[in-house]
């Protein structure tokens, strides 16, 4: 059974198989990304419109796009601070790994 598991590539194509693999992760990678981007954006849509538009109508009054304004940058300047405390955080550990 260990034998289905390897591979009878032989060793010349093994650059070409590696480069393969990290371009097949990181589109993997940039699909995450893409994904995570969009979950936030449907998050704080979801979140702010129902903090700021309590009376949805046709348009949105000053007031509303004050408030949605205001609650988007908060969300953004909340997540960035997430992001760069997790990235130190994930870094620090492989380094001491």
């Amino acid at each position: 059974m260990s034998d289905f598991f390897k591979t009878s590539v032989p060793s010349s194509t093994s650059p070409d198989l590696a480069a393969r693999k990290e371009a097949v992760m990181n589109s993997v990678r940039s699909e995450i990304a893409l994904a995570n981007a969009q979950e936030l954006m449907n998050k704080t849509n979801e979140k702010c419109f129902a903090k700021c538009v309590t009376k949805p109508s046709s348009s949105l009054s000053s007031t509303e796009e004050t408030c949605l304004t205001r609650c988007l940058q908060r969300y953004m300047e909340a997540f960035n601070i997430v992001s760069k405390t997790y990235t130190a955080r994930i870094s620090k550990e492989r380094e001491t790994s």
